[in-house]
């Protein structure tokens, strides 16, 4: 590990890998708890994806019927004036799930209708409606799909970081910490066997 060069000599040393291994720790319990949010999280993410993308195709598919219908019944000049007078917006709805942000939902701004567009038309106004449903699909399968890349995301970051506490950087404290506190008691030991020595005390051999 380079960061062995930056660990203090002695007992310095040994107060900062305990600093470290309980800072460690503390991450390591803390990205745990993350996970336990973030994985139902997407769970749920996916299978509201799932939904959404289900609905779009249906929406879809009876927008392009109801289209059909409208061009045979009232002709393409019918469909053409049934065009709002601008583009439809999203504005998506935002929420935050321990420090992640997503999208929740995506809603329509819509413009208004160009004047004298036959919205009473038999064919042409649920043409137009089945268009608003299918736009709408659309952009919450956008939207769900977006949550899921965001979260799932972090999923695999916390994942990663996760195993690399518990594989690289935790077990590398601990074991540099146990060396140290060995090499310390023997040095220790060696300190008092050289202060007996110089105070003429013979060293304790288990003697009664």
């Amino acid at each position: 590990m380079p960061l062995l060069a930056r660990v203090p000599p002695g007992r310095a040393g040994r107060l900062w890998l305990r600093r470290r291994t309980a800072t460690a720790e503390r991450g390591r319990e803390q990205l745990d708890r993350k996970l336990r949010v973030l994985v139902p999280q997407a769970l749920r993410r996916r299978e509201q994806l799932e939904r959404s993308l289900r609905a779009w195709e249906q929406a879809c598919a009876e927008a392009q019927t109801w289209l059909l219908r409208a061009s045979v019944i009232s002709g393409q000049d019918a469909v053409r004036h049934a065009l709002p007078s601008a583009p439809t917006s999203v504005e998506l709805v935002w929420a935050t799930a321990v420090g992640v942000t997503f999208p929740t939902d995506a809603l329509l701004v819509e413009p208004e209708l160009r004047a004298g567009a036959p919205v009473s038309n038999a064919a042409v106004a649920p043409a137009v409606e089945a268009f608003r449903a299918a736009l709408q699909a659309g952009a919450q399968a956008a939207c769900d799909e977006r949550a899921v890349h965001l979260v799932e995301s972090e999923v695999a970051v916390t994942r990663r970081r996760l195993r690399a506490l518990e594989k690289r950087w935790l077990p590398w404290l601990e074991d540099a910490l146990r060396t140290l506190e060995l090499t310390l008691e023997q040095t220790e030991q060696e300190d008092t066997m050289r202060r007996r020595r110089a105070g003429g005390t013979p060293p304790d051999r288990g003697r009664p």
